[in-house]
C-alpha cells in the first residue's frame, strides 16, 4: 500500500497527448470509478495512503532541515568555539581573513576620524589636543580590530560547521532512498494539483524575485552575505559576472522546464501563465 501511490502520483507526469482531449479521458475514468462497486474501499485506501505520504513526508523535512542545522549548532557551541577562540588567541596578530575585511575596518576608522573632527568644527566636541585625538583613534583601532578579529574567526568555524552540516545532510539523503522518494512523489502530487491560475502564479511570483529585471540587488545582498559569512574576499568582479550570468542560467532551466514539462502536463496553466504575463 505505501508504493501503490507512487505510480499513482506520477502518472499525471507521464501521460502522453493523445487524440482524445486529456480532460474527456478524465471525466470517463471519473464515471468509470462512481460505478465502480469497490469505490468506497479504494477511496479509503487511497486516503489512507495520502494521509501516510503526507506525514512520511513531513517528518522527511524536518529531518533533513532540523538534523543539519542541530548538528551545526551544537559543533560551533562545544567543539569550533573553545578550539578555534584558543587557536585564533594565540595568534592575535591575525586579524583579518582577506582583504575585503581591512578595506571595510579602515573606512570604519576613517568615518570615525571625520565624525570627530566634524563634531569639533560643529562646537560638539571641544577643540582638544593631538595626542588626546590621537588616543582616541588608538582606541576605536583596538576596538575595530577585535571586532574584525571575531568575524575571521566566525568565518572559520561557518566554514567548518557548514561543511559538517552538508555531510550530514547528504548521508540523511543516501541512507533515505525510499523517504525521498515518498517526498518527491509527495511535492508533484501537490503542485500538479494545484489549479491553473495558482500555478500561473507561482511562476510569476518565482521568476519576478528570482530571474527579474530588479533580482540583481537581491542577488547582490546574498552574495556579499555568503561571502562574508564564509570569510572570502567580496569582489565586486565576481559578484557582477555572477548577476550577470546565473540568473539567465536560472531562466533558461526553467523555461525548458515550462516547454519540456509543464507544457504536456497542464496546457492549461501555461496558457493562463503567458495571458497574466503579458
Amino acid at each position: 500500500m505505501k508504493y501503490w501511490n507512487l505510480k499513482k502520483t506520477n502518472q499525471l507526469a507521464l501521460e502522453k497527448t493523445g487524440i482524445i482531449p486529456r480532460s474527456i479521458s478524465r471525466l470517463f475514468n471519473k464515471f468509470k470509478q462512481e460505478l465502480n462497486p469497490n469505490s468506497e474501499i479504494e477511496a479509503l485506501e487511497e486516503f489512507k495512503v495520502a494521509r501516510y505520504q503526507t506525514l512520511a513526508s513531513i517528518k522527511y523535512v524536518l529531518i533533513l532541515v532540523v538534523m543539519p542545522i542541530l548538528i551545526n549548532q551544537i559543533s560551533k557551541a562545544f567543539i569550533l568555539d573553545p578550539v578555534i577562540n584558543y587557536l585564533w588567541s594565540k595568534n592575535s596578530k591575525y586579524v583579518f581573513i582577506n582583504q575585503s575585511q581591512e578595506e571595510r575596518a579602515f573606512a570604519d576608522l576613517q568615518r570615525f576620524e571625520e565624525k570627530i573632527h566634524f563634531d569639533i568644527l560643529i562646537g560638539k566636541l571641544n577643540a582638544q589636543s593631538q595626542s588626546v585625538i590621537q588616543q582616541k583613534m588608538t582606541d576605536k583601532a583596538l576596538d575595530i580590530a577585535y571586532i574584525y578579529s571575531i568575524e575571521s574567526a566566525n568565518a572559520i568555524k561557518n566554514i567548518i560547521a557548514d561543511s559538517i552540516s552538508v555531510v550530514i545532510f547528504i548521508i540523511i539523503l543516501i541512507i533515505s532512498k525510499r523517504q525521498l522518494s515518498i517526498l518527491k512523489s509527495f511535492i508533484n502530487e501537490y503542485i500538479y494539483g494545484l489549479s491553473d491560475t495558482a500555478k500561473a502564479f507561482l511562476i510569476i511570483l518565482f521568476t519576478d524575485i528570482f530571474v527579474g529585471f530588479h533580482s540583481p540587488h537581491g542577488w547582490e545582498i546574498i552574495i556579499e552575505a555568503i561571502l562574508r559569512h564564509f570569510g572570502l574576499p567580496e569582489s565586486r568582479d565576481f559578484i557582477f559576472i555572477f548577476i550577470s550570468t546565473f540568473p539567465v542560467i536560472l531562466d533558461t532551466i526553467f523555461k525548458y522546464w515550462i516547454f519540456r514539462y509543464l507544457n504536456k502536463i497542464s496546457p492549461s496553466a501555461v496558457a493562463t501563465y503567458h495571458n497574466m504575463n503579458e
